[in-house]
């Protein structure tokens, strides 16, 4: 085989930055995405390992302004009902967090998982049918990676109803949310996460593996 790339320790330094400085983006500038910076990293995205080779992602723009207002109000009654989930002191630190970019980001994507597909004919996944999300998942974290390789930060909004966010986009009843990304470009830069900025979440020392 001829033509395999060599990913020296330069690559590897600047790898491991761009891992470090993928951040979970709630707070975007308004300005346009170009079109071919979307494009090459959903060309990317499709590049995930997937179960059996098959390729689940389903990606939906969500362009317009009504479809766009009803996932808003997904997210406002989702995150009301989270808030008074929780006791007084962290009900009103929940409260004080942005958990989302709804209103400013100019890129909307819904990512399904079409539990349907034919492709890949079930290998590997009669025993574990999960695989299929996960393998939309992974098609996710490569797209995040990608965007933040353009300068474009990408926010996961799980605070809504799926099954409101499903019939909102009108797609067909085989694909299962599996997330709701605003992408654009960040307002502001921060090497730790904002939940760990603001004092929702301190990051956990432990050791990536185990012994056993």
């Amino acid at each position: 085989m001829t033509g395999v790339p060599e990913f020296g320790a330069d690559f590897r330094a600047r790898f491991a930055d761009l891992v470090a400085w993928r951040r979970d983006v709630r707070r975007f500038r308004t300005d346009p995405v170009p079109e071919d910076a979307l494009r090459d990293c959903l060309a990317l995205a499709c590049l995930s390992p997937s179960v059996g080779n098959s390729q689940p992602w389903r990606f939906v723009r969500v362009s317009q302004s009504a479809r766009r207002a009803a996932v808003a109000a997904s997210f406002s009654r989702c995150n009301e009902s989270a808030a008074v989930a929780y006791d007084d002191e962290r009900a009103a630190a929940y409260r004080r967090l942005k958990l989302a970019g709804l209103r400013e980001a100019p890129v909307h994507l819904a990512v399904f998982c079409d539990e349907a597909t034919a492709a890949g004919h079930g290998l590997g996944r009669a025993t574990m049918p999960e695989m299929l999300r996960y393998s939309v998942v992974t098609a996710i974290h490569t797209f995040w990676l990608a965007a933040r390789a353009h300068g474009l930060g990408v926010g996961w909004v799980s605070i809504l109803c799926p099954e409101e966010v499903t019939g909102v986009l009108d797609v067909p009843a085989a694909w299962r949310l599996v997330a709701y990304l605003c992408v654009g470009y960040p307002a502001e830069e921060h090497a730790d996460p904002e939940l760990v900025r603001h004092g929702w979440q301190a990051r956990e020392t432990r050791t990536a593996m185990l012994e056993r």
